[in-house]
């Protein structure tokens, strides 16, 4: 791979001399004139040199110049309405092959291959990444760029499906470079610097990743995971196993998925998680076949604040009036540190949690995305674990709760197939005897 982005850095190199000399005496190109060169037909000639030039500029590009190109991209480079309409009731009227592909013609935008060509440059993928990135950040205030966000989001889907991507272990000894990534990645549990992230891939610990060869270097999404025996249910025993440092390897039988981070902001909405969960759980069977039980220990992010929106709502369906006295209790900053006030919110707490996850929904679907993710993947909602992120993000998302998802092999192809079609939230006896009582 590297052989291949020398030869094609020195391409482009060439390139760029020949464009050099040719255009010393102009005056210096814009952005948006790199892109018309590049979407030209000698763009197809002088291609890796001219898609270089719009990396560079787009590089050196600042806030309101990228702004200024979104939208140039918008009215320059969209489709045609009126050759659409004209092409799709061509198609309509002869429904053959040439007016087929004229309409696809039609309705691709020249977005796309803009997009295409830039990517001819040795860094066009990691640029395009970077690209999409600034134009989800410009979206949040110009939801008319979201047409610009179809196309791109498009491409890398292609681009970055699972047939390109290398699942690799990453150690203590992985290059330098990657390690780093981790610490400045890491989503979920944070960590301070090189000891706590010596700590995760220490003993009956492992962590994997997905590459893709044209990020060399940059992880995708990293999960981490901890061997131990039996369910866990609670945190710093796993990020920090010298608190549990008495079991060996082969006394384990439960990989424990603690840590799902994705690196990439521009590949937001490419789902890499369900492709890596199941990956890595054949990895695991096959080194170490003594484990036997595969399952999370997941935060619950959503918890509070859909708690905050029930308890505004003078008719929630979810809360009883005799609870919200109890609740009244979290008021207190240290509520979780008085132990008379942690047993009598705990009931409650873990009642109203359990109704969380399995009947708010965002339409057929639970409201909180982590139990979406790993429920689409097929686990089910295993247990309910009182206090077991005492960290502040913890408290702040589920007042200290987390949950086991357990991925019972035999059962996943059937659990993920029940609820995307139909909504169904698989669940452990225990859970679902514990909130039928409620």
């Amino acid at each position: 791979m590297m052989r291949l982005n020398e030869l094609l850095n020195s391409v482009a190199e060439a390139g760029r001399e020949i464009l050099s000399k040719r255009d010393k005496s102009l005056p210096e190109k814009t952005l948006e004139t790199h892109c018309a060169n590049l979407l030209s037909n000698k763009g197809e000639a002088l291609g890796s040199a001219f898609a270089m030039a719009v990396v560079i500029a787009y590089r050196k590009s600042n806030e309101e110049e990228k702004l200024k190109f979104f939208y140039h991209l918008l009215e320059s480079y969209s489709p045609n309405p009126e050759l659409v309409i004209q092409r799709a009731n061509e198609y309509k009227a002869s429904n053959d092959y040439k007016a087929y592909a004229a309409l696809n013609d039609a309705v691709e935008s020249p977005r796309q291959m803009l997009f295409r060509r830039i990517n001819m440059a040795p860094n066009g993928t990691e640029t395009l990444v970077e690209l999409r990135c600034d134009l989800l950040r410009f979206i949040k205030n110009n939801p008319e760029l979201k047409t610009i966000d179809y196309d791109l989001s498009h491409l890398l889907k292609s681009w970055f499906n699972r047939g390109f991507l290398t699942l690799e272990e990453i150690r203590w000894d992985s290059p330098a470079v990657i390690l780093e990534k981790l610490i400045k990645y890491e989503a979920v549990h944070y960590m301070s610097g090189w000891e706590d992230l010596k700590k995760r891939l220490g003993k009956n610990r492992r962590c994997y990743a997905f590459f893709h060869p044209s990020l060399p270097g940059e992880p995708l999404i990293f999960v981490e995971v901890a061997l131990v025996k039996g369910l866990a249910d609670s945190i710093p025993p796993l990020i920090d196993p010298t608190l549990d440092a008495s079991i060996s390897e082969n006394k384990t039988d439960t990989a424990i998925f603690y840590s799902i981070s994705n690196c990439q902001a521009g590949l937001a909405g490419i789902s890499f998680g369900n492709f890596l969960i199941k990956q890595v759980v054949m990895e695991l069977k096959r080194e170490l076949p003594h484990l036997t039980q595969f399952s999370t220990l997941s935060p619950i992010p959503g918890f509070l604040k859909w708690l905050s929106r029930e308890q505004e709502n003078g008719d929630s369906e979810f809360i009883k009036e005799t609870d919200r006295d109890v609740l009244s209790l979290l008021g207190n900053e240290h509520w979780y540190q008085d132990q008379e006030i942690s047993e009598a919110v705990k009931p409650v707490l873990m009642g109203l949690c359990k109704k969380y996850l399995f009947h708010a929904k965002r339409g057929k679907l639970p409201c909180d995305p982590v139990a979406r993710f790993h429920l689409g993947n097929g686990a089910r909602i295993e247990r309910l674990n009182w206090m077991g992120d005492k960290s502040a993000n913890g408290l702040d998302q589920s007042a200290g709760m987390l949950v086991n998802y357990f991925y019972e092999i035999s059962e996943v192809e059937k659990n993920h197939e029940a609820f995307i079609n139909d909504g169904v939230i698989a669940t452990s006896k225990d859970f679902k005897r514990k909130l039928s009582s409620i």
